[in-house]
């Protein structure tokens, strides 16, 4: 398989999930929370999968008073391990599929928003572990893969990840537990989530402490950019499932004070804002049949920044719709580097929620959030006693001439020379009006975030 880039970078962790209220059938994918947009490259995802009586995952920096239900639950030392698994081969195909999947069912809308797939699949695959029956199938055909599959793949995956300054992704899971003594949670279940998602797993009593420690453990996990994941514990919850996933990178090419500007950047509904473009040559250029758009490297090469501009006259959200998993991996794969790309990216940022259950519902994974269908009786209980309740997602994002925040005293600057050779085409991208974009791992083309930006602040 053809990468877009070259290289090694980032750091291994663990993700986060979890909430509580009670599920409906039918339910919509709510409005984002919360946005802001106009700065470093600083990502960072939250989401906390419930069931009621429910499910969750941590794991903590900080002490806490919980029980470690993980304690002696070592995992496997095979069970994981990056040779067992083809990183390029048909698992990341399947993820990339469910990526622009579901983020066709959250973007449409005039607002920028931003969604992680790939931190999703961490604290579902931890879910698909107790799931039985048809439940089990459904969630299977949402994902493309058994959830052996799934656990292998991403096993693997979280494996291979360099740890490199300059370029960090941190993944962590957890489960929270509540201690009411109605419920024993299966032995199998821990397992398979201590060998292949580094799971902790922790019996807590649901109460003001164990809201405060499950926001503490996500704070501690997107390094202060997502500081609280839940607001209230819900009476029903029984399980949470906690994934967070934060990533961190200085450009490989740092830009320059000389390299901003303030240009107009003109909005879906024709308003028009001041932008602060930063502008650079690169040396991938993208193109569909209805976008065109470039890939802008992080230090170490393992992941990029990619870019996709709709063609005039072409919607966001349009062109969001359609996208296929195949498609993007095409554009991805095909990249040119045989032109140079005069490319302009606005300097922006932006927190975004939601609760995921309407989209992932709506992609085949009903009976999951139904109470008289749902069975999660690998987890405890029998079938029908468990459902999931709601799965709470929160993304944060800072774009700047430095990359990352934290990684802006680390920064490599490679200073762009003069003139591109005459000989080679040129083409333009300049991102003044709404797009798309993502975070790819470049060794497997597979995205970890994707995107919109729709308006920018002043």
């Amino acid at each position: 398989m053809k990468k877009i880039t070259e290289g090694t970078a980032v750091r291994d962790g663990a993700p986060n999930a979890g909430s509580s209220a009670t599920r409906r059938k039918g339910a919509t994918v709510p409005k984002a929370a919360k946005r802001r947009f106009p700065a470093a490259l600083g990502v960072a995802f939250g989401l906390l999968l419930a069931l009621s009586p429910v499910l969750g995952l941590a794991g903590c920096a900080r002490a806490i008073a919980a029980e470690d239900l993980m304690d002696g639950a070592e995992p496997a030392s095979t069970a994981a391990a990056p040779s067992d698994v083809e990183a390029s081969g048909p698992g990341a195909e399947a993820v990339t599929d469910f990526s622009v999947r579901l983020f066709q069912q959250c973007a449409p809308g005039e607002e920028s928003m931003l969604v992680s797939p790939f931190s999703a699949l961490y604290a579902l695959g931890m879910t698909a572990n107790g799931a039985k029956g048809e439940t089990l199938s459904q969630m299977e055909g949402t994902f493309g893969l058994t959830v052996g599959e799934l656990n292998a793949y991403l096993g693997a995956l979280a494996h291979d990840f360099p740890d490199q300054e300059g370029c960090r992704l941190d993944l962590a899971n957890s489960l929270w537990i509540k201690d009411s003594g109605d419920f024993a949670v299966e032995p199998a279940f821990l397992q398979a989530n201590a060998d292949y998602y580094n799971a902790g797993a922790f019996l807590a009593p649901f109460d003001d402490t164990t809201l405060e420690d499950i926001n503490a453990w996500t704070d501690d996990h997107t390094n202060g950019m997502i500081p609280r994941i839940l607001d209230e514990i819900s009476p029903r919850a029984f399980l949470y499932l906690v994934n967070a996933l934060a990533f961190e990178a200085a450009w490989l090419d740092e830009y320059e004070d000389g390299d901003v500007q303030d240009v107009a950047f003109t909005c879906e509904d024709g308003s028009v804002r001041t932008a602060k473009l930063m502008h650079s040559w690169e040396s991938a250029y993208l193109e569909d049949a209805k976008a065109t758009g470039f890939v802008k490297r992080y230090e170490g090469g393992r992941f990029a920044f990619a870019a996709l501009l709709p063609n005039e006259g072409t919607s966001v959200s349009d062109y969001a719709a359609s996208l296929t998993g195949e498609g993007l991996r095409a554009t991805l794969e095909n990249a040119r580097h045989d032109v140079d790309v005069d490319a302009a990216l606005p300097k922006f940022s932006g927190d975004w929620g939601c609760d995921l259950a309407g989209a992932l519902d709506a992609l085949g994974m009903a009976d999951a959030f139904d109470l008289d269908r749902a069975d999660f009786s690998g987890i405890a209980g029998d079938p029908g006693e468990f459902f999931v309740d709601s799965v709470v997602h929160k993304t944060h994002v800072e774009v700047d001439e430095h990359g990352t925040k934290a990684a802006a005293a680390t920064a490599v600057v490679m200073e762009c020379a003069a003139a591109m050779p005459e000989e080679r085409e040129v083409k333009t991208v300049h991102l003044d009006r709404p797009f798309v974009y993502l975070i790819v791992d470049c060794d497997t083309n597979v995205p970890l975030f994707i995107g919109t930006v729709m308006d920018v602040e002043e």
